[in-house]
């Protein structure tokens, strides 16, 4: 692993509460993403 890595990891380990935070970030940020995609589809035709 490089240094960056290391010291993520070892952030995280010391604050377990941001690793939930950053994970709830994610999910919200995806489900934002798919749902603004899903908005701007449009059919037409028939």
């Amino acid at each position: 692993m490089s240094e960056s890595d290391t010291t993520m990891t070892e952030f995280l380990a010391d604050h377990p509460r941001m690793m939930g935070a950053l994970f709830t970030l994610v999910l919200l940020l995806s489900s934002g993403v798919s749902t603004a995609v899903a908005g701007n589809a449009h059919v037409s035709g028939p």
